[in-house]
């Protein structure tokens, strides 16, 4: 017989990319986001549904999700008619290499490249073969102008086999036909291989639906651009963590109404896609603060989720103590607001984003397995509190083998009748009246990493990323107010601040991260800003121009941080 005093867990998976797509040319400047979708969105519903005892919250940006879909859309037209892609990766796929104008050979090719060398190109030989030609040419001729056509076209196709799901791998013919047949591959087999990319795609939003209706996956979201909110209210709001960071000269204008913005936005796209209205939200980056917690009460949700950090430093804001082992899992509530919050538990989320993958997946499991049932054993009533893992749901898996495959499996497997644990979701735990709950007076603002905004602001390439956002919004105050536009122009123009505001651009500026990143999001960043001017009928400033940090070297090359420094 089950224990009724068994502990509560929630796994929390966010899958969130930025727009990587030029709104006024609709071409698509990077490719992460239909790759993500393939591999690690199509994965972890696989997961779920071999496991049907298993409860997760999936958490979606609205502005992916739309990514997604228009991805969906122009895929299954290009099959049906034969019209452009807009994606220059996909277009090389699904036409050859020589008939895609969009992107040169070099460039092309460097894109092939970008994937865990150790665990996704040493895995597949055919593959590591490709990539060692490649570089061997990129060092001696670096226009690959001696590389054959049949080669580069290889080498896409193979780079897309790699980026597949497992359990696509696992489950499809098409995809073991083509890796069986490894190489010399034709038109009708880089249309086969379109064709799965198409399926899976079309299929996510329908098996996600699937998941929540049968009550085993709560769907959450975080505002619709992934803007920082407590940031865009008041750059102030990082001093409560950080005293002494240096901050941007000027406020951003009229912060509160955009987060506005973005919260109903957001949500109007959620209930578009998923056909309900979701009832929890992961602020951008567990993003939160005094000011922007009243703002997700009044639209409806009834919890929200950040990092042991924020908690942490509330706690001894309050003079509360931190010392009892209890205090990380209790089910949190905020006076006055009817909204419960959640804070992740930062050893065992960076235990899966970062030291597991390198473990075997029933030992990784097994050590998962014991620290849980060690914190179940230290609490007087496990049932009223919870252990919330909370953690990028894509880009650990690339440094596992097999994208995760076996450590999922085991743990899903391990969890879905254990005595002394129950996975649940944070929308059941905020609305059981019987659970113990404990009263917060207020945040420390922050996030989870770090419990601080250091990420995102203080660095003189960030503030000066701020500063290009402030005297774009004050731009954009102007036009709005001085012209009399139309509704539907007015409405392009937000959605194009609404991608200026993303909190990614931020993230990535700093000599901490790997040069090719911050020219690849350093890039975007401009792009956005640019077509936002350009939308405006005003010259882009000088400084939009100014390059940005010369670049370092990073855990899992910055895609992902650990929740505490050290």
């Amino acid at each position: 017989m089950s224990n009724p005093q068994r502990l509560n867990i929630v796994f929390c998976w966010h899958m969130h990319q930025p727009q990587y797509r030029d709104l006024l040319t609709g071409r698509y400047l990077q490719s992460w986001t239909y790759l993500h979708a393939v591999k690690d969105y199509e994965d972890m519903a696989g997961h779920l549904e071999r496991y049907p005892d298993i409860r997760a919250v999936v958490n979606f940006v609205p502005v992916m999700l739309e990514e997604i879909g228009n991805y969906s859309s122009q895929i299954e037209a290009f099959l049906a008619t034969g019209s452009a892609l807009d994606d220059p990766l996909l277009a090389a796929l699904a036409t050859g290499s020589t008939r895609c104008r969009s992107i040169d050979r070099p460039r092309l090719a460097g894109m092939c490249l970008r994937a865990n060398e150790r665990r996704v190109i040493q895995r597949f030989a055919p593959y590591q073969r490709l990539v060692e030609l490649v570089r061997f040419h990129q060092q001696h001729d670096p226009s690959l102008s001696y590389v054959s056509d049949s080669l580069i076209d290889d080498l896409v196709v193979w780079y897309h086999l790699a980026w597949i799901g497992e359990t696509v791998r696992r489950g499809d013919e098409r995809i073991q036909r083509l890796m069986e047949k490894a190489g010399r591959f034709t038109h009708e087999d880089r249309i086969s291989l379109v064709r799965v990319l198409a399926e899976v795609l079309g299929g996510l939003v329908a098996r996600y639906q699937g998941l929540h209706a049968r009550g085993q996956v709560e769907l959450s979201m975080t505002p619709y651009a992934h803007p920082m909110l407590p940031l865009l209210v008041d750059f102030e709001a990082a001093r409560d963590a950080v005293p002494e960071v240096l901050l941007p000269d000027h406020p951003y204008p009229g912060g509160k109404e955009r987060v506005r913005w973005h919260i109903e936005v957001g949500i109007t796209s959620f209930e578009r896609i998923f056909g309900h209205r979701p009832r929890g939200c992961w602020p951008s980056e567990g993003g939160v603060s005094d000011a922007v917690l009243p703002l997700l009460a009044e639209y409806g949700f009834s919890w929200f989720a950040s990092g042991q950090g924020v908690l942490n430093n509330s706690l001894l804001r309050a003079g509360g103590g931190i010392h009892d082992a209890s205090w990380p899992y209790r089910i949190y509530r905020l006076r006055g607001l009817p909204l419960h919050g959640f804070f992740r538990d930062d050893d065992l989320s960076d235990a899966i984003g970062f030291n597991y993958s390198d473990w075997h997946g029933e030992d990784a499991v097994a050590d998962f397995v014991n620290r849980l049932t060690d914190i179940a054993s230290r609490l007087e009533s496990p049932q009223d509190h919870v252990v919330p893992i909370i953690m990028d749901g894509e880009n650990a898996w690339e440094h596992y083998p097999d994208n995760g495959y076996y450590f999922l499996d085991h743990l899903y497997q391990a969890l879905s009748d254990h005595p002394l644990i129950r996975t649940t979701t944070f929308g059941d735990l905020a609305a059981d009246s019987s659970l113990h709950s404990v009263e917060l007076q207020g945040l420390c603002a922050g996030s989870w990493v770090y419990g601080s905004f250091s990420t995102w602001i203080g660095d003189s390439d960030k503030n000066r990323a701020w500063e290009i956002l402030v005297g774009c919004k004050r731009a954009f105050d102007a036009v709005v107010a001085d012209h009399c536009l139309a509704p539907e122009d007015i409405r392009r123009l937000e959605q194009q601040l609404a991608v200026c505001e993303g909190s990614d651009w931020f993230w990535w500026f700093g000599d901490y991260n790997p040069v090719e990143s911050i020219s690849d999001f350093s890039e975007l960043f401009r792009l956005h800003i640019s077509n936002l001017y350009a939308m405006m009928g005003r010259p882009v400033p000088d400084e939009v121009h100014a390059s940005f940090g010369t670049g370092g070297d990073v855990e899992h090359g910055g895609a992902m941080r650990r929740g505490r420094e050290g």
